[in-house]
This record gives C-alpha cells, structure tokens and sequence, in this order.
C-alpha cells in the first residue's frame, strides 16, 4: 500500500488551478487539460487530490519552498470561478498568486502559452473566473488542444479524446507546463514564457 505525503492547509501563498469536467466519462478530453496537468504535478510531488474543499479536489504541496494549493473545481467548467474565488478568499490569495491551466483550441496540441494575465479570449471557465474574482490579473499556462475541425460542433471537439499521436504530444506539454508552474512559482515568469512559448 502507498501513502503520500500529506500537508497542513495553512499558510499557502500560490494557487495552481487547473480547470475541467469532474465526470467520469470526461477525464482524457481535450477539455480536461488543465485537470490533467494538476495531476501530473501532484504524482509529481507525490501527492494525492483528494481533499474535498471549496467545492474541489484539492492538496496542498510545497514547491520551490512555496506552500501551494492544487485546485481542481468539481463545479463544471463553466463555473470554476465558484471554486477557484471562495478559496482565493479563504487563503486571502490576489489574483496574481492564482495561476490557472486550461485547454486552448487556439492552439496545435504540444504547444503552450503562458501569460501574466489577459481576458478570457472566449474560454467560459476563465470568464467565470474572471467574472466572480473581478480580476484578469491571474497567470495562466494555456495548453493547446488543437482547433476544431470543420465539421465539428464546439462542444463535441471540446469533449472529444485525444488520438494516440496527439497523447504523446500532449504529454510532453504537460511535462513542460509541471516545469513551467515550478518556475511561475520561483517568479520566473519571464524564463517560462522564454522556453515554452
């Protein structure tokens, strides 16, 4: 049997969201790369998600010395900002210590795009983000999920799984968005965004 570490809730000064759809039948779509990559940095870590706090899965880790709380919202995408606001106002975070990780069709998979702070470019997990916080001031890592196809419906893309090429993609993004949080974190921003965009 494997245990994992677990650490106290106090006391965290950085946040790492990434946002999804908590079911079942969405955990490997395109929709769910935020989720997936708080994942990857908690086996990372070698800690577990599983706190049932401020409508989320969530734990706490130390990273660059920084305590951190992982965020995943169990509210739907498109009511994140439910989870992610009453946690910011538990912990007394702003806004520019709320870094959040999402999918962007905008760009190809295996590509990111890390930013200091923007509007929600359409994604409706980031406007209610954005909405209930009454700040665009969060750090972001977008991670790309590739744009829709023609025939496709949005919403049926958004939902759809990656192909076996495009998962070896995306695993190498993931790896470089865990790197990227680490130096986000660090206050590295500017390296981030250097190497990964």
């Amino acid at each position: 049997m494997f245990f994992h570490k677990k650490e106290p809730l106090g006391g965290i000064e950085y946040m790492v969201v990434g946002l999804g759809n908590p079911d079942r039948k969405y955990e490997n779509t395109r929709h769910n790369a935020g989720f997936i990559t708080v994942d990857a940095l908690a086996d990372k870590y070698d800690v577990r998600l599983d706190r049932i706090k401020f409508k989320s899965l969530c734990t706490g880790v130390t990273i660059g010395g920084k305590k951190v709380l992982l965020l995943k919202p169990s509210t739907y995408m498109n009511l994140s900002g439910q989870a992610v606001t009453e946690a910011m106002r538990f912990f007394k975070l702003p806004a520019e210590k709320v870094l959040v990780i999402f999918d962007d069709i905008s760009l190809d998979v295996g590509k990111l795009r890390i930013r200091r702070k923007g509007s929600d470019g359409g994604h409706n997990g980031i406007k209610n983000i954005i909405y209930l916080s009454g700040s665009d001031q969060f750090p972001r890592i977008k991670m790309g999920v590739g744009q829709k196809p023609e025939k496709w419906q949005l919403a049926d893309w958004v939902l759809s799984s990656f192909t076996a090429d495009e998962q070896k993609q995306l695993d190498e993004a993931v790896n470089h968005a865990c790197h990227a949080v680490e130096l986000m974190i660090d206050g590295q921003i500017d390296k981030a965004m250097n190497l990964y965009n």
